[in-house]
């Protein structure tokens, strides 16, 4: 192999690039825009829960309920029915999540000793994940304020309470797991298309022609294309990992250093796969969509960034270990909010390493200089 041959290709790969302003967009403004648009377009946090409120008892006690739930800061009340026939409708149509239903007898209930006093409260289960996580809120808030009217001011007997420590994500913010996922998924994406295309236009363009009378090596080809576009792909880690930072505020724990090696193991392999793609089909076209199918949807799907792994079907769980992008999600959740670095990592960065060879063993064994006869 000649170094000198490889950086001719990587110098004419990156002609090639600067003229094709598709290409420019797709490498330098896409991954930005991207992780803008899901990082505030996805989230878990449930923090605006609105509801409808039927109180029967019209009491102090009824009042302070439904002031424990607002003052949370969880929920807001859009509506105090008159009737129960009400209900349907409000949920029917979506109009709130939940509907709070505090019966006549309340307050009786409440000032006489070991009776309990029940409310109801309906919550629109069509979404199931918002409708668990605002029943989780309502009992929290409802049975600490039932406890405080229990007391008081009495003093409590000595029992065991359970004293929650977070770790990593104190706030228990989604944005900060959502954001270096993100990234991941965003590379895989991004670096697979961008490859995708270089062979293939070679072909369509004509000028494989050209290439082919050269004395330049599959080797050396393969390597020449993915050089520019590995330069490209660790330039855009570095600006959505810092836009990540100041624009989300996801703290960076861990080692600058360690996630640059393993994001550019990560990335020579999903090149390699991109510049196989392009090799094997031959049509800039038919190269996108397959390394869309072959990369957007495991990465979003199968990698752990949207959905837990562990409560997948044992067989889809199978499956997700010939995700790449499962790794590097990994790797940068562990780096940026755990802070942990090889001691921890080094399994994933085995896999990614095999994968980059993987990636850059199939793109030169089907990589072919020879022209058709």
């Amino acid at each position: 192999m000649d170094i000198h041959r490889l950086l001719a290709v990587a110098r004419k790969e990156w002609i090639q690039l600067r003229r094709d302003s598709r290409s420019v967009i797709l490498a330098f403004v896409l991954p930005l825009f991207l992780l803008l648009f899901f990082g505030y377009a996805i989230t878990w946090d449930v923090d605006d829960i609105e509801i409808a409120v039927l109180d029967e008892s019209r009491t102090a006690e009824s009042r302070g309920v439904v002031d424990a739930l607002v003052s949370s800061g969880y929920f807001t009340v859009e509506a105090h029915l008159e009737s129960s026939s009400e209900i349907d409708e409000r949920l029917t149509r979506s109009e709130v999540l939940g509907v709070l239903v505090i019966p006549p007898t309340f307050a009786a209930d409440l000032a006489a000793p070991g009776r309990p006093a029940p409310i109801q409260f309906l919550v629109d289960g069509s979404d199931a994940n918002t409708a668990t996580i605002a029943l989780n809120y309502a009992d929290a808030i409802v049975s600490r304020h039932g406890a405080g009217v229990a007391l008081q001011g009495r003093e409590m007997p000595a029992s065991v309470r359970l004293e929650p420590r977070t770790w990593y994500n104190p706030d228990l913010e989604s944005r900060h797991m959502i954001v270096p996922a993100l990234i991941a998924v965003i590379m895989s994406i991004i670096a697979a298309m961008l490859t995708a295309l270089t062979i293939a236009r070679e072909w369509e363009r004509g000028t494989m022609e050209q290439l082919a009378a050269t004395p330049v090596g599959r080797v050396e080809v393969v390597l020449g294309k993915l050089l520019p576009y590995l330069l490209i792909g660790l330039f855009d880690v570095a600006l959505t990992v810092s836009a990540g930072m100041l624009i989300f505020g996801t703290p960076l724990n861990g080692s600058v250093v360690y996630l640059a090696i393993l994001t550019t193991l990560f990335l020579v392999g999903a090149l390699g796969l991109g510049i196989f793609i392009s090799a094997a089909v031959k049509s800039q076209v038919l190269a996108t969509q397959i390394a869309m199918v072959a990369t957007y949807l495991p990465a979003v799907l199968l990698s752990g960034f949207l959905f837990d792994i562990a409560s997948m079907p044992p067989a889809l769980q199978g499956v997700t270990f010939l995700v790449p992008a499962r790794y590097f999600v990994t790797v940068t959740r562990g780096i940026f909010l755990k802070g942990v670095g090889p001691e921890v990592l080094w399994p994933q960065a085995l896999l990614m390493l095999a994968y980059a060879v993987v990636g850059l063993a199939l793109a030169t064994r089907v990589f072919k200089k020879e022209l058709a006869a």
